[in-house]
């Protein structure tokens, strides 16, 4: 699932350890499961009671063989093996309970909360694998970097998340550019709003330096939770190429391209 669904961290997968690379399978799926769920339901509610169906597995009061679920089991034993904290997967989950309506982001303060509840948790909890469940430093790598991918990956989702209401460009961004919400949930594009987008790109830029800054303060064998940005500058590249049409565009890169981002990014840690 995580290969077919989330290639970008399957292959930084391939950067760690062998013998973690399960583990880090188990935490990406299970964030790729909460991801998706407003795509698998057709109201809100609906969304939160599976929202609330994983707080329960961990919490440990899941009802039947939660173990049976094989992301649940999983992440359970990933859990165990490595003490992680429970309370920032829950974290992640409350963080991405927004996902499930359409309300609007107000600032850029509250995107880059957003992205550090979800992405930059998510970062942490994979160097915290890495490091034996010992605590890896780099706490502003993570912070950074998680900052950087989300962003990245919410431009790139643009199309599909305006086709269907919702809008993580943060209000105060698009007021000052003199864009209104309507405009993107209809994909009008405007000049406000394409010097919104490149004020974004500029944003996720600011994070990825900020996290390859802070490497250094992360245990050498950590810094693979790091090798999903090494796709951040491709696909942010990618987006000022000539005809790139922020509602049309879809933003990609062959594996070969992306492999060897990872690569090099690999021998710079």
């Amino acid at each position: 699932m995580l290969r077919k669904e989330d290639p970008d961290r399957y292959f930084s997968c391939l950067f760690a350890p062998e013998a973690k690379r399960p583990h880090l399978h188990a935490l990406y799926a299970f964030s790729l499961e909460i991801a998706r769920v407003r795509e698998q339901v057709s109201e809100p509610l609906t969304g939160e009671i599976r929202m609330q169906w994983w707080r329960d597995v961990l919490c440990g009061e899941g009802r039947g063989d939660v173990h049976a679920h094989p992301i649940a089991g999983a992440l359970l034993d990933t859990v165990a093996t490595f003490n992680l904290p429970v309370q920032a997967l829950k974290d992640l989950i409350e963080g991405r309970s927004f996902d499930l309506y359409d309300d609007p982001m107000p600032t850029r303060g509250d995107l880059e909360g957003y992205c550090g509840e979800t992405s930059s948790a998510l970062m942490r909890l994979a160097a915290l694998v890495l490091a034996g469940g010992r605590d890896p430093g780099g706490a502003e790598a993570v912070g950074h970097g998680g900052v950087a991918y989300a962003i990245t990956g919410l431009l790139r989702a643009l199309p599909w998340h305006a086709a269907r209401g919702q809008l993580y460009l943060p209000g105060d961004l698009l007021a000052r550019h003199g864009v209104t919400r309507d405009e993107v949930v209809a994909g009008t594009v405007t000049p406000g709003l394409c010097d919104a987008l490149a004020e974004m790109r500029a944003l996720a830029r600011h994070h990825h330096a900020g996290a390859l800054r802070a490497a250094s303060q992360m245990e050498a064998p950590t810094r693979a939770a790091l090798m999903p940005l090494a796709v951040v500058p491709i696909y942010l590249k990618r987006m000022e190429k000539r005809g790139y049409e922020p509602f049309r565009t879809l933003i990609t890169a062959p594996s070969w391209r992306r492999l060897y981002a990872l690569l090099s990014l690999s021998r710079k840690l």
